[in-house]
């Protein structure tokens, strides 16, 4: 049983470590590549294969991870009471809120006015937490009906739009509301569904229960994500419900396919969510008795996530800098009053994608040290209560 336990682990912290070094890349993206200021790389008529590549494989990190941090308080509540999980969910949710209104934010922008307020994926993780700490205490099966029911149904508050309502923009809608002294309020990602795919990854914890055979999870995983997969291209194909941006035919076939295979993820569309979680499944059920070298480094990244990724925004913004002053645009360009790519002055400042890759190959190569050694810190010291948060 101890080793079934330890292989369970091990799969699951190598999805996160893939997840959040892929992460990387889409953040080294955006404050790197040259393009990244003239256009959306997934824009059919703009794009090309490895730019369009390069931002779409990116779009399995954050429903892997809200499903992954689902799966791991399932975990967490095999050695807990429900009423302990609830208080451990509550107090780490408010504490994520609180780091992505400050120390997330302002590693974006580096602007001490906080211009612009974002609420981006650290705080809808959090909320999503906050609300799980309640949902824990709901049966299971009738939690696993409640995240399909919001994931396969959200997608019918589409057409129900209230501009500039802050509250609605949290719960369902991406907005942008101008506040006073020209300051700005983004919910990049509003509530619904990410807390389904939260609480859709706690149900799919109980799969990694001691009475739970290996082979009957991976079986069902499997076929899980299978199935999903299927049915996001019938869905799509359809392109009557699950996106509320239909995809289009373009004079190419190539330019139909970059079309096809980006659904709306700001919310996450059903289309979205199947793509995603689909090969995320996929993955869980496939890589379970991986081993080796590569997947015991990148499992170090994943047993640190929350630690990695507000130290490799930092890096990435003080590494864009460096690279400004060299280029002859100043370091003090870099500090932000809007989104990095929606800053005309940066137009002409960057890199080729090739040398992106190349700057995000080193970066993530820059870290690994001090995630394992955090990781390693955190693996001695389990007692320390705090560590749980980091």
């Amino acid at each position: 049983m101890e080793k079934a336990s330890i292989n369970r682990i091990l799969s699951l912290d190598l999805l996160k470590g893939l997840v959040m070094v892929i992460m990387a890349l889409d953040h080294t993206r955006d404050y790197f590549h040259a393009d990244s200021f003239f256009f959306d790389p997934t824009d059919p008529l703009k794009t090309d294969v490895f730019t369009y590549f390069t931002r779409w494989i990116t779009h399995y990190c954050a429903p892997a991870f809200s499903f992954l941090a689902g799966i791991s308080a399932f975990l967490v509540g095999m050695r807990k009471t429900k009423k302990e999980l609830s208080k451990f969910l509550l107090s780490r949710g408010i504490w994520l809120i609180f780091i992505e209104l400050t120390v997330v934010t302002f590693a974006w922008f580096f602007d001490v006015q906080f211009s612009v307020i974002v609420f981006g994926v650290i705080w809808v993780l959090g909320l999503s937490m906050v609300f799980l700490s309640g949902i824990v205490h709901l049966p299971l099966k009738v939690i696993l009906w409640l995240s399909l029911i919001i994931i396969f149904g959200h997608n019918l508050l589409d057409a129900v739009h209230y501009d500039g309502n802050i509250l609605w923009g949290l719960l369902h809608e991406r907005q942008f509301i101008p506040l006073l002294d020209g300051h700005l309020f983004v919910t990049v990602y509003p509530l619904l569904p990410w807390l389904a795919v939260m609480s859709l990854g706690y149900f799919m914890g109980s799969y990694y229960n001691k009475n739970v055979p290996a082979e009957k999870r991976r079986l069902h995983f499997t076929r899980i994500g299978v199935i999903s997969l299927l049915l996001f291209f019938v869905v799509r194909y359809a392109n009557a419900y699950g996106s509320a941006i239909p995809w289009k035919e373009y004079d190419t076939f190539l330019q139909t396919a970059f079309s096809f295979m980006d659904p709306l993820k700001y919310p996450p569309s059903l289309t979205y969510l199947l793509m995603t979680l689909g090969g995320t499944f996929l993955f869980l059920g496939l890589s379970e008795k991986l081993r080796g070298k590569w997947v015991e480094v990148f499992s170090v990244f994943g047993r640190v996530p929350f630690f990695y990724y507000i130290i490799h925004l930092y890096v990435i913004h003080i590494g864009a800098m460096a690279l400004a002053e060299l280029t002859g645009f100043g370091w003090e360009s870099m500090l932000l009053t809007r989104w990095v790519s929606f800053t005309v002055a940066l137009q002409g400042y960057g890199l080729s994608l090739g040398w992106t890759y190349v700057v995000w190959i080193v970066i993530v190569l820059m870290l690994y040290p001090l995630c394992k050694r955090f990781s390693d810190y955190k693996l001695g010291n389990k007692e320390k209560w705090w560590l749980s948060y980091l």
